[in-house]
């Protein structure tokens, strides 16, 4: 575990919040450069990286980041064991999984596990940046390039003792089934209101009675239950 104590001239303006970001990969060259390119990213600062699960629990703990960049696949503690983990013991951290798609069923459950979204590793640093900082905002991030690749590698019915929820329709009216199918091919709310002619305040207030109406958390929950319910 590598701790990187925030520098206070960091890349950030006057009186902007920073992200403060852990970044977790067994690998070291992936991690070392995914936190240095992070790091000179407007508004963002890399407190500290780890190699494996267990090291990202007890960097989270002591650290509390806004944001954990997470691998899927790790020894000891893998992505999805600590997102669990985390989910109770740090419930304010949000944890991104980055993934290269090796097993994309490790992606699912992480999502179940309460992961805020995952990503793939190629991401631009501009564009990962972004996805940190939103992220932190509590907006999910969801790979649309890979979500309906997701869908379609998993069977649509759900696990033993796991209950799917309610139909859509037996709760969302059509065009909030529209909105949540967007949500889960990865969509922003900016794409969604260009595509329903909507404003993204009106987007916005369809995604909190969405999310309301079906008992989820966040936009990541949406996605699994519209592949769930063979919304995509």
């Amino acid at each position: 575990m590598t701790l990187s104590p925030a520098d206070p001239n960091g890349p950030a303006g006057p009186g902007e919040q920073r992200v403060r970001v852990l970044v977790v990969d067994d690998q070291e060259l992936v991690r070392e450069g995914i936190a240095s390119l992070l790091g000179i990213q407007p508004g963002i600062v890399v407190v500290g990286t780890a190699a494996d699960g267990r090291e990202a629990v007890e960097a989270a703990l002591s650290l509390e980041p806004d944001v954990v960049l997470m691998d899927v696949r790790m020894p000891r503690m893998n992505g999805v064991e600590a997102v669990s983990v985390l989910r109770h013991r740090a419930p304010a951290c949000r944890v991104v999984m980055l993934t290269t798609f090796d097993n994309d069923e490790y992606v699912v459950e992480a999502l179940r596990a309460g992961a805020a979204g995952y990503l793939l590793k190629n991401l631009p640093a501009a564009r990962l940046a972004e996805a940190v900082r939103l992220a932190s905002a509590g907006v999910a991030q969801l790979d649309a390039s890979v979500t309906l690749r997701l869908a379609a590698a998993l069977p649509s019915e759900p696990g033993p003792g796991r209950d799917a929820g309610p139909s859509p329709a037996s709760v969302l009216t059509p065009r909030e089934i529209e909105v949540l199918r967007l949500i889960a091919t990865g969509s922003t709310n900016r794409e969604i209101a260009a595509r329903m002619y909507l404003s993204e305040g009106t987007v916005k207030n369809h995604i909190s009675r969405i999310l309301g109406r079906l008992g989820l958390r966040d936009r990541t929950q949406a996605a699994v239950y519209a592949r769930d319910h063979r919304l995509l």
